[in-house]
């Protein structure tokens, strides 16, 4: 496919942890590509989720909140953010609209202002608020920086999102179909399956346990089973102290073995397959500060 005002190239949702960044990106693909929790910095992973349209591909990169790092695994995380940063065509700053913007906000749109990229404001959340406080938020926002946009909308109920995907269209350069048909993310399919279980993982854990767990795919095999073909999944959570382990599997594993069920049933859906999955919980101690751990664990 030669140019012919075909526009394709890569947006970044930047911004605080937990300014909805993930539940946009899954949104706007009508599919979950990332996961999400309402805990910040769940995402550690540079996720690429590819929109076909008739005139347009989109490739939404979902990046790790920019945060002040406290470990290693932090100082790499925001790394990865700002190299993505640097390879994109449009970055789009989510601003929750029932928060008011803060300094958090105005460090992250100062940083950006400098980039190639094209700078959208996306005022998310906005189901949560009234319309009378959504126009004073954009009025607030507006003046935080040189916008080439802004765009309001509700991951939740869907509002304006197509107006969303068309405003980052617009500032993707001409340029023939980056990726096939049909393909939705280059994320590898152990990576995403890891994630699945995080993210069941994380459900529910106190405070201090969410940047405590990783999860590792050990093995994956086809077997024949009295159901029909499956595939059989070893998995690894790890954490960084035997206490926390105590909290992953619960009193008598109820609580490992709900973590298995909502994180097996997900990973069904990815792979269309039954799946049979075998966890175990470790503790590496530290690991977010140990560099041979953070390799083995993919950072």
């Amino acid at each position: 496919m030669g140019d012919n005002g075909f526009h394709a190239g890569f947006a970044c949702f930047v911004g605080r942890p937990n300014a909805g960044k993930s539940t946009l990106t899954n949104a706007i693909m009508g599919q979950k590509i990332a996961i999400t929790s309402n805990r910040p910095q769940t995402t550690r992973h540079v996720v690429r989720a590819i929109l076909h349209r008739p005139a347009s591909q989109l490739i939404l990169v979902d990046t790790p909140g920019l945060h002040r790092p406290r470990t290693l695994l932090g100082e790499r995380l925001n790394d990865l953010v700002r190299q993505t940063w640097s390879e994109v065509d449009v970055i789009g700053l989510c601003l929750p609209a029932n928060e008011k913007p803060g300094p958090g906000d105005k460090f992250i749109a100062n940083e950006i202002q400098s980039l190639r990229a094209k700078v959208v404001a996306v005022v998310t959340k906005i189901d949560l608020v009234s319309k009378d406080h959504l126009v004073r938020h954009l009025a607030n926002v507006a003046e935080l920086a040189d916008f080439a946009d802004v765009v309001p909308v509700s991951a939740k109920t869907g509002e304006n999102l197509d107006a969303l995907v068309d405003v980052l269209s617009g500032h993707l350069p001409e340029s023939p179909q980056l990726y096939p048909d049909g393909m939705i993310t280059e994320e590898p399919e152990r990576v995403m399956m890891a994630e699945l279980i995080r993210e069941a993982a994380l459900e529910g854990v106190r405070d201090e346990l969410p940047h405590s767990i990783a999860v590792v795919i050990e093995d994956v095999e086809d077997e024949q089973s009295d159901g029909g073909p499956r595939k059989k999944i070893w998995a690894e959570i790890y954490v960084e102290r035997s206490s926390q382990k105590g909290i992953i599997i619960g009193k008598r594993g109820e609580r490992l073995k709900r973590v298995g069920t909502k994180a097996r049933k997900g990973i069904a859906q990815l792979l269309d397959s039954r799946v049979y999955l075998d966890l175990h919980v470790r503790v590496a101690k530290d690991w977010q500060r140990d560099p041979k751990m953070l390799e083995r664990l993919g950072f």
